[in-house]
């Protein structure tokens, strides 16, 4: 008995196994015919026909039709259930947040976004509940339906008191337990990552980091950070804080006194380029006018993306010694909408800091939605396994 038992489990764990390496395959390769599954995973044609119907049986993945213009038989092809799963993906920034729903394999069948209620925690909550509420409603589905959500902000989560720390720009966020709050937003299991991370796996996931083993996301905007990947995966640092470049000693005055904000954070973010731009006697009342001012001439707001480019560029020769990215991404607010004016003076100046040649300065190509798609990237992976493994399960 003990015998045949064994054989019994190592036979459905071998055909678990081999299911998760089909779905995952199909996963990856959208729509995909039995002997292209059998040619990407190494299992022979019969293998590849039982672990499909088993799949199709859990209404995981469905036959879409046939392919046709070679030679010989149709090839009938399969691809995920879309409606296996569903993900929320959330941005929770200072001044916008930005919310969507997609389901399994990517497709985003309801999105809002809207001026961020930021400045109390539990308005925040309560606005992202009430777009939830509304995306679910749209596409016809009920909270108990989301298999995973994922959560962008600034910041680094604490674990142990439920805090969110180095995130000046959301108030409150630092009390203990404020970041359970989350689960009022939605019912399913939630993520909460680092918005200048979910930036950089976005941008490497579907923008300039397509195929890049090591590059850095760097986000500008009303705060400073950096996701950074290394060997096509995102390096997080043994306490999720790798990337803060916003503490850099990059700038002017004294780090110990910018209330909350890192000494490159304090000068060259949104908040640092207008008080330059005050001091120099241009009247600016956002970056974006500084910007603006710039591109038609003026030549005060010329010397304020001067000091901006000095200061990145000082940032990046730092952050280029230590981890010699080969593309560095600009993001954010101010990365992406004034990427004219920054990438080419960026990287002439870079070229005079550092010893080898530097890396390539781009724009961002998924520009403001970079933490959206990050998330829901993230929110994709792990819902395909949270779908397969509450579904196939050994026999």
């Amino acid at each position: 008995m003990s015998i045949g038992g064994a054989t019994a489990n190592t036979t459905s764990l071998l055909r678990v196994m081999n299911e998760r390496a089909v779905f995952g395959e199909i996963f990856r390769m959208g729509r995909v015919s039995r002997p292209e599954l059998a040619q990407a995973t190494g299992l022979s044609k019969p293998t590849i026909s039982v672990a499909l119907a088993d799949l199709e049986r859990a209404k995981l993945v469905r036959a879409v039709g046939l392919r046709t213009g070679n030679a010989g038989r149709a090839a009938l092809l399969y691809e995920i259930r879309p409606q296996a799963g569903w993900v929320l993906a959330v941005d929770v920034g200072r001044n916008y947040v930005r919310v969507a729903l997609a389901d399994l394999v990517g497709d985003i069948v309801a999105r809002r976004d809207e001026p961020a209620r930021a400045d109390r925690p539990q308005d925040l909550i309560a606005q992202l509940a009430g777009i939830v509420d509304a995306l679910l409603a749209a596409a016809g589905l009920t909270a108990v339906d989301i298999t995973l959500s994922v959560f962008g902000t600034p910041g680094i989560h604490d674990k142990e008191t439920g805090a969110l720390r180095l995130a000046p720009n959301l108030p409150g966020w630092d009390l203990p337990g404020s970041v359970e709050r989350l689960a009022e937003v939605a019912a399913a299991p939630y993520v909460l990552e680092n918005d200048v991370d979910l930036a950089a796996v976005g941008e490497g996931a579907y923008g300039l980091g397509q195929g890049v083993s090591h590059f850095v996301f760097v986000s500008i905007g009303t705060g400073i950070g950096m996701g950074v990947v290394i060997d096509g995966k995102l390096y997080r640092g043994s306490r999720g804080a790798a990337g803060e470049i916003s503490y850099l000693p990059v700038g002017e005055g004294d780090p110990r006194v910018n209330a909350g904000r890192g000494m490159f954070e304090s000068v060259a973010s949104a908040d640092g380029v207008v008080a330059l731009a005050r001091r120099l006697g241009c009247p600016a009342g956002t970056a974006k006018d500084v910007f603006d001012a710039a591109r038609a001439g003026d030549p005060v707001a010329a010397r304020v993306v001067d000091a901006e480019v000095d200061h990145i560029a000082h940032a990046l020769a730092g952050v280029t010694a230590v981890l010699d990215p080969e593309l560095v991404v600009l993001g954010g607010g101010i990365g992406a909408q004034a990427g004219d004016l920054l990438a080419g003076p960026v990287a002439e100046r870079l070229h005079a800091l550092v010893a080898l040649r530097p890396p390539r300065i781009e724009v961002s190509s998924v520009g403001r939605d970079a933490v959206l798609l990050g998330a829901l990237a993230v929110g994709l992976a792990a819902a395909r396994d949270q779908v397969f493994e509450r579904t196939v399960t050994l026999g």
